[in-house]
């Protein structure tokens, strides 16, 4: 099945609001399941988040849309921006890390 990513920018000194917000774009994401490949977010050195990379196994871009539009950072205005895309994995050295 595709792949499909969402990359996306917070709103500017928006993250209070992320982190309100945060609790239910987790269980959004743990009711994705076997849908969700990988998920996180985007950080300043400091390790405070400014956005967010998620992607997710969908037949099409219309379903992935469908999907991202239901996560509460999407719902609830904590991004600035975002972009929907089919994603192709080439490399995962990230086992075991």
């Amino acid at each position: 099945m595709p792949l499909y990513s969402i990359t996306a920018k917070d709103k500017p000194n928006g993250l209070e609001h992320r982190l309100a917000v945060r609790p239910e774009h987790l269980k959004h994401l743990d009711a994705l399941g076997e849908k969700l490949v990988l998920a996180g977010p985007f950080q300043t050195e400091e390790g405070k988040a400014t956005g967010s990379f998620v992607v997710i196994e969908a037949p099409d871009l219309a379903a992935a849309t469908a999907l991202f539009e239901q996560d509460p950072f999407v719902k609830q205005g904590v991004f600035a921006s975002y972009e929907i895309s089919r994603w192709a994995l080439t490399l995962n050295k990230s086992a075991g890390r």
